[in-house]
């Protein structure tokens, strides 16, 4: 076995997961307003979270990062009017973090405008790679032996109907980013066309 391969292929894949990390923040970025990726990525951590245990350090556990690190981004989302935090009722040194009707009608915003950025970033993989990708990143999390508390149960903002909408709009413009994505550029395909010495009109 080549340890020295082995140490390399790791720093790759750890230097490749830092850059794309920050990349995935950037551009996820630009698809939002009004809020960034993380800060939707926390109130999306509350809608996951047990009603009454939204508290910092679940919400920090359920990101991955440090209570100091959540923290800063709720304090933000407070600013905005997104979250109010309360005294927890089951311990009164914690506050619990709720989602405020301002913050869920962004979410509903923001949660739509997302749906370009996931069909641009998965253009390029069958849904079979995604799953297996999906696979490999949590084995690749449990490096320590601690489990992803992850994303995989389906919740509401119980907005009704204007929710529903949004759901749909959202799942019929993913499914026609992915089908254009699926087409091949005609450019491409006269070019094989022309190579194999075919005539092919597209």
């Amino acid at each position: 076995m080549d340890k020295h391969k082995e140490l390399y292929v790791i720093q790759q894949i750890y230097g490749t997961l830092f850059a794309l990390a920050n990349k995935l923040q950037t551009k996820g970025d630009a698809y939002l307003s009004s809020i960034t990726s993380r800060q939707f990525m926390v109130m999306l951590a509350i809608l996951h979270l047990p009603e009454g245990e939204a508290t910092i350090i679940n919400i920090a556990n359920k990101l991955g990062t440090t209570k100091q690190s959540a923290r800063q981004m709720i304090s933000s989302l407070e600013q905005k009017g997104y979250i109010v935090a309360k005294p927890s009722k089951s311990d009164r040194r914690a506050v619990n973090i709720s989602i405020t009707d301002a913050g869920k009608e962004i979410m509903l915003k923001s949660g739509e405008s997302s749906v370009s950025f996931f069909a641009d970033l998965s253009q390029h993989f069958t849904l079979a790679e995604m799953e297996q990708l999906w696979i490999l990143l949590k084995k690749l999390y449990r490096f320590d032996g601690e489990d992803q508390d992850g994303f995989e149960e389906n919740v509401s903002l119980a907005m009704g109907r204007e929710e529903e909408e949004m759901t749909k709009r959202a799942l019929e413009q993913f499914s026609r980013q992915r089908a254009a994505d699926a087409e091949p550029p005609v450019g491409k395909l006269n070019g094989i066309a022309k190579r194999e010495g075919v005539e092919h009109d597209v």
